[in-house]
């Protein structure tokens, strides 16, 4: 019965205090180290990003700079899987930082503004597969999503959460003696369903802390963003 009631209330817009993908947000991921001198502009350049409602920017710091000298505070051995993944969908055979990706599908590798720029109102400009809703319940993620055209083969529901801000200064390392304050930095990247698209979609994940969340449907095999949504 929730599965009916909700594709009823995404239709009419009805759903109080709740993040829904009607603004079509551009997901950006950006790869980036503390330990990478090239990396500052490129980080500076999502922290641009990180006020505005039509963009979701996400830093995620990998691990495989860490033994040049500075251990990345940040870093998670599984952004770098994560960017691996990528690396393999497109028939890469290297990675780099600092690298975004765009709605999961457009590459900027280096600190290159207008094709980050031109690539997210591309992005803007293609209609999402998937309807998106996101809201907090009594300590709960409660994601509904829908898929219009119906199922688009096998996608990934993810749920991650990130720390707005935080400086550090660096002490050695490539960016020795440098203060740097990271934006939107990704703390926790989960998968928390696969769905075909063939009905609505209800989940209900237990979430602690007041810090942002995000909802991402994915096409699976790290293929495009279908639709994001986001609670600050």
């Amino acid at each position: 019965m929730k599965n009916v009631i909700a594709a009823g209330l995404f239709a009419a817009g009805l759903i109080p205090g709740v993040a829904v993908g009607d603004e079509h947000p551009v997901v950006v991921e950006l790869y980036t180290s503390q330990g990478c001198s090239s990396c500052p502009p490129a980080d500076e350049l999502l922290a641009q990003l990180a006020n505005r409602d039509d963009v979701i920017p996400l830093s995620l710091h990998v691990d495989y700079w860490d033994y040049i000298g500075w251990k990345d505070v940040f870093a998670d051995p599984a952004y770098t899987a994560r960017q691996k993944a990528y690396a393999r969908a497109a028939g890469h055979r290297t990675i780099y930082t600092p690298q975004m990706i765009v709605g999961g599908v457009d590459n900027v590798v280096g600190y290159k503004p207008m094709m980050l720029a031109d690539f997210i109102d591309t992005h803007q400009e293609t209609p999402e597969k998937v309807e998106l809703a996101l809201s907090r319940v009594d300590g709960n993620a409660v994601i509904r999503a829908e898929a219009p055209e119906g199922g688009a083969g096998t996608m990934i529901v993810q749920l991650v959460r990130y720390l707005p801000s935080q400086t550090v200064e660096i002490e050695r390392g490539e960016n020795a003696g440098k203060t740097i304050t990271y934006h939107n930095i990704v703390t926790d990247w989960r998968v928390v369903a696969q769905w075909d698209g063939m009905e609505p979609l209800w989940l209900e994940i237990p979430i602690e802390g007041p810090e942002p969340v995000v909802a991402l449907v994915q096409a699976s095999g790290n293929g495009a963003i279908l639709g994001a949504a986001r609670l600050r």
